[in-house]
């Protein structure tokens, strides 16, 4: 692919001419690797000279309807941006389709997404001597590590955990079924969560294969995860407008800032694709699994 051998140049180009240190030049080269992928994913077979606006403009959509961040999406554009001006400085394209691509405003309004420190924060903030307590680190803990929805999280099933493997199947919106992986530490709180404080509840015989129940041994509502992490935040004094999807966002966006593959996020939230070609590349579970082991903060 013709991509491969300009960015190439591009990453000789920032070590030798610019002088970047390692770090620097590798955060470049995560950004195109970002945009090539995305155009892969949706069969935009283009080299880079055929690239239009418009196309970019999608890729930011999509990195924006998954939840990250503006910085994030700033940093990255800067990125492309670099890449298409050194292009233009090698007489390799003509016409910069980057020129007129606006960075997202910073103070514009998008999901809070919480850093890797807050998310430890909140979740060592759980009293573990309250008898809901292993329950909701439990879940905690799953929703990032998987990057579930609030749906997912309170219908997920005993019956669809597979820890041996290291997947748990999700059933989604519109009941879509998809496998994702979750990590060890997310396993371990659910084992403890559930040998030793779920089996004393007394469950009521709808709710037996539900993983998280409330204290009666009924599923959990929705608006009741709400108030966990609420209570949560306030507890830890955080300032931030914070859901359960916050965590998604935030799964999202530290896997994607840590260098993972888009297209093992994108299956792993269980987006569509966002073109009309509606062509979905879905990818083996090994692979899904490598990326949340090298990629994910709480592996």
């Amino acid at each position: 692919m013709l991509w491969q051998s300009y960015i190439k140049g591009f990453k000789a180009f920032l070590q030798l001419e610019k002088s970047l240190s390692q770090n620097s030049v590798k955060a470049y080269i995560q950004d195109i690797d970002k945009l090539t992928q995305f155009l892969e994913i949706n069969q935009f077979v283009l080299p880079p000279d055929k690239i239009e606006l418009h196309q970019i403009q999608n890729f930011l959509k999509w990195l924006n309807e998954i939840g990250i961040s503006a910085r994030t999406q700033a940093r990255i554009i800067s990125g492309i941006k670099a890449f298409y001006k050194y292009l233009m400085l090698e007489n390799i394209v003509k016409v910069n389709p980057t020129e007129l691509l606006e960075s997202p405003k910073l103070g514009r309004k998008l999901p809070d997404t919480l850093s890797v420190l807050e998310i430890d924060r909140l979740i060592s903030a759980i009293d573990l001597s309250k008898p809901e307590g292993h329950r909701n680190k439990a879940m905690l803990e799953t929703i990032y590590s998987s990057g579930l929805r609030v749906s997912e999280l309170i219908n997920l099933k005993i019956s669809n955990l597979n820890f041996k493997d290291g997947f748990i199947k999700i059933v989604g919106k519109g009941n879509k079924e998809r496998i994702v992986p979750i990590g060890r530490i997310a396993v371990k709180f659910i084992k403890i969560y559930l040998n030793d404080f779920r089996i004393h509840i007394p469950i009521k015989k709808e709710s037996q294969d539900i993983l998280f129940l409330n204290r009666r041994g009924n599923k959990l509502s929705r608006n009741m995860i709400f108030i966990i992490i609420k209570e949560l935040c306030k507890k830890i004094g955080l300032n931030k407008k914070i859901s359960p999807h916050t965590f998604r966002h935030s799964f999202a966006t530290h896997l994607i800032e840590g260098g993972a593959d888009l297209r093992a996020v994108q299956e792993m939230l269980g987006h569509e694709s966002i073109t009309t070609t509606e062509i979905y590349l879905h990818l083996d579970r090994e692979y899904l699994r490598d990326a949340i082991m090298e990629f994910h903060p709480r592996k």
